[in-house]
């Protein structure tokens, strides 16, 4: 958790904070915010409608954005694109589901368990949110049945908790209230939650095709970042998941993105960043890694550690690596569910029941 030159454990936060709130995290960025000066760069209110580049023989870019009803259009050498990949829900989709009656909601909208109370719940999903979401909403709804496409799930009822049950994927839904699951059970239920992730989206973004969105995959993008036929002057910052870690991910990006664009180090050819983006297209079709995956790093460190060569910076640290590696293992070995509290500690790792 944090950033190379600003750590999370800083200030009031005293030792580092294994599973921080998202409270705790906003109050982080707005301290950092602050702390370099980033507020008053910042356009608030602001709707970016178009980027586009001022011609096919122009390397310079239109920003064209509405603030206050009010449109205008500048010119810019370059433009990052920092709209990650939290934009767009996608939900689930399932025979019947224009008929149900019930409501449904996804997990981008969700901020407290409050509208939950008393109702029956089914959550779409086997990732963290829909595991936090459905423990979370479980100490207020009647019922909550956790559905999940993974093939070796264990169908059954959870035993950390009275009210919650774990099924495999939705077979059908029906005009009466009725989910049907492939495991052959079914539960009239007031509430479908989508825990199903979202989808890449850049309505603004218009390269003339160079630059798209098929199947998940934005492409095509020397790592993860520069479009080989329009860099140094279009990257994009934020669309790996499944990283290690996270943040410092995000914030190598960055560097290494302001790095080429003050022109202290600079990009291979664009051949050679087109071949090795098929490279990597190539080895994921070898390994039966499906294309809505290409920006799944796998919980691997070596995208950060690459990331931090080129910044001249040190990869991820022992004690990081560590706590990352213990963390899924403790995940593995309680199916993905977090009903145990776990810290890590001077490389030892503590567990208690809730």
């Amino acid at each position: 958790m944090g950033f190379s030159d600003y750590p999370f454990v800083t200030k009031k936060y005293g030792d580092s904070t294994t599973f921080p709130s998202h409270e705790e995290v906003l109050e982080f960025l707005n301290e950092f915010a602050v702390e370099f000066g980033l507020a008053e760069m910042i356009r608030f209110e602001t709707e970016v409608v178009r980027v586009d580049r001022v011609d096919s023989r122009n390397d310079q870019w239109v920003v064209e954005s509405i603030a206050n009803d009010l449109s205008s259009n500048e010119i810019f050498d370059a433009v990052v694109v920092c709209n990650g990949h939290h934009t767009q829900p996608k939900l689930a989709d399932f025979p019947g589901l224009d008929i149900w009656p019930g409501k449904q909601v996804h997990s981008h909208n969700y901020r407290v368990p409050e509208p939950f109370r008393d109702q029956i719940v089914v959550v779409i999903g086997s990732g963290p949110s829909a595991k936090d979401i459905s423990r979370e909403i479980s100490k207020l709804a009647k019922e909550v049945h956790v559905s999940s496409r993974s093939p070796n799930l264990e169908v059954s009822k959870l035993d950390f908790a009275d009210n919650m049950w774990q099924h495999s994927n939705i077979d059908r839904v029906d005009g009466n209230g009725e989910v049907t699951f492939e495991d052959g059970a079914s539960v009239y239920a007031d509430i479908i939650f989508h825990c199903t992730g979202f989808k890449y989206d850049f309505p603004f973004l218009k390269t003339g095709g160079i630059v798209t969105v098929d199947d998940n995959r934005v492409g095509p993008l020397y790592k993860h970042v520069f479009p080989p036929k329009l860099a140094p002057g279009l990257s994009f910052v934020g669309l790996p998941y499944f990283a290690a870690p996270v943040l410092a991910i995000y914030d190598l990006q960055a560097k290494w993105i302001s790095r080429v664009l003050s022109g202290k180090i600079s990009l291979p050819s664009e051949e050679e960043m087109l071949a090795d983006t098929r490279e990597y297209y190539r080895n994921m079709v070898e390994k039966g890694v499906p294309k809505h995956h290409t920006h799944s790093l796998g919980h691997e460190f070596d995208y950060a550690d690459w990331l931090a060569s080129r910044v001249g910076l040190q990869g991820v640290d022992e004690r990081t690596r560590s706590i990352q590696k213990s963390y899924y293992k403790f995940l593995v070995e309680n199916r993905g569910w977090r009903n145990r509290e776990w810290e890590f500690s001077d490389g030892v790792q503590e567990e208690e029941f809730n």
